[in-house]
């Protein structure tokens, strides 16, 4: 079988040294000053892939972007992968976004970059066959798997929190600039949600990213043991404590310490955080010694604190000192509109990871997770779409892959046994689904998943509603949805 030839767009002789030993030898690696260089070797010899180093990105990131558009022009079928600077500029975040590019931000991620041009190598996976397509193409229903992708509000390094719900994308700007300041940040969402996720991209967009990311399950330690993991303790100061211990507070350094469950903790481990958040002093179990954490907090819950203050659960003066920076991260079911995006990044991801055919998906198989109240939230999603790939036969992904809990819609219990999970009413899909019908489901997430499948069109969207445009913009305003009018 013939090498693919993957080109690097850089003048770093050292970036593309390292990539001959990252693909063992199975590629041929050419290194290139010049778009126009590249550009010429298009005209013989078309790469499968090219490396971008955009590093030092000038003009705003917009002539790099010029470079891309003249790439995708000449070679619409080639892989992409842009290195860019750690603030990367908008205009390459917006034209990533937009189009099949992989974006390694701050430095070239060397996983991440394996499993993009994987499908190079394995000439009998139709899953992003690059003679076909620069992206995962469904055959037979003309869809694409890359189409309609969740934007990324918030990217760090290496990963992106993504989604396409306006009111969730506006708390990850919000999001974002407190990540970028010296502050405790408390961040609300049931399980699976995303909290450790979206923790390590407020670790990775902070000045503190090259210090260590240490997260700590408060819920999954023994109470009496909690205080010397944060702490650290002296030896002696209990029986197994056979040596001093550094604690988490210490072995962060200036980095950031995620304490997730942070309701686990005892009365007196919430008065000793508190101190910690005010004034970086703490003492280790068994020493007079005081320390200074110089690392910042980040802390999460699958419950509401409010609530445990009022259950005489949790420290009054600590909730009202976290409350001042709160995110909450909305449950799956709260945004439909991601159910199908996040599905097809999933599909794409595990059908390259476990080298499964993909040339068809069954439109049925995202009715039944539109329908599902995911429980789990996107980690149950994402299980999910793992077993479903993995049990893929022919070349179709059908509805009958799926579990039998998500086809009968038998969710399992939430972590918060406050939360009551909607009732999924029968659907008949032979009827036009109007508003009317669909008043069961969540009235807002249908108007939002209408209106970005319409581009936002009130025109459009209130004809597929089945309602007036005055009544659309009177809900629009309602709950917040007011986007540019067309």
């Amino acid at each position: 079988m013939t090498k693919p030839l993957i080109v690097v767009l850089s003048n770093d002789q050292l970036m593309a040294s390292e990539l001959p030993g990252l693909f063992q030898g199975r590629a041929e690696i050419r290194a290139y000053g010049s778009s126009e260089e590249l550009l010429h070797l298009a005209s013989t010899t078309p790469p499968a892939a090219i490396v971008a180093d955009f590093r030092n990105a000038s003009s705003g990131g917009h002539r790099e972007v010029q470079i891309l558009d003249q790439i995708i022009q000449r070679l619409p079928a080639v892989r992409l992968a842009v290195v860019t600077p750690v603030q990367c500029p908008e205009p390459l975040r917006r034209r990533a976004a937009t189009t099949a590019i992989l974006l390694l931000v701050g430095r070239l991620d060397r996983s991440a970059l394996l499993e993009a041009f994987a499908p190079l190598f394995s000439p009998d996976s139709a899953v992003m066959n690059h003679h076909s397509s620069a992206q995962t193409t469904l055959l037979g229903q003309g869809l694409n798997i890359a189409e309609t992708p969740p934007l990324g509000a918030l990217m760090g390094i290496s990963r992106r929190f993504e989604t396409n719900s306006p009111q969730l994308k506006q708390m990850l700007a919000d999001l974002e600039i407190a990540a970028r300041h010296d502050v405790t940040i408390l961040l609300i969402g049931e399980t699976g949600a995303g909290k450790t996720f979206l923790s390590r991209l407020i670790h990775e967009v902070s000045p503190r990213r090259h210090d260590p990311f240490l997260p700590v399950a408060c819920g999954a330690l023994p109470s009496d043991l909690i205080e010397s993991e944060l702490f650290g303790h002296s030896k002696g100061s209990f029986t197994s404590a056979h040596q001093d211990k550094e604690g988490k507070f210490i072995a962060a350094r200036r980095g950031s310490i995620l304490l997730d469950e942070i309701d686990a903790l005892r009365p007196e481990q919430q008065v000793k955080l508190l101190r910690v958040i005010e004034t970086g002093e703490f003492e280790p179990v068994g020493s007079n010694e005081t320390l200074v954490c110089q690392a910042r907090l980040i802390v999460a819950s699958n419950l509401e604190l409010q609530q445990l203050v009022e259950a005489n659960r949790f420290r009054p003066d600590l909730y009202y000192r976290l409350n001042m920076l709160k995110f909450v991260i909305p449950p799956l079911r709260r945004r439909q509109i991601d159910i199908v995006p996040l599905a097809k990044k999933f599909i794409r991801q595990f059908a390259i990871r476990h080298g499964v055919r993909i040339e068809e998906i069954d439109p049925g198989l995202f009715d039944s997770l539109l329908e599902y109240p995911w429980p789990g939230n996107v980690r149950e999603l994402e299980h999910v779409i793992q077993r479903a790939v993995i049990y893929c036969r022919d070349g179709l992904l059908a509805k009958s892959h799926l579990p039998s809990h998500i086809l009968s819609g038998n969710a399992g219990p939430t972590n918060d046994p406050t939360v009551e999970l909607p009732r999924t009413p029968f659907v008949d899909k032979s009827i036009d689904s109007t508003l009317g019908r669909r008043v069961a489901f969540n009235e807002k997430e249908i108007i939002e998943q209408s209106l970005f499948k319409n581009s936002f069109s009130r025109t459009k969207t209130a004809l597929e509603l089945g309602i007036s445009r005055v009544t659309l913009y009177n809900k629009m305003k309602k709950y917040g949805l007011q986007h540019e009018k067309r």
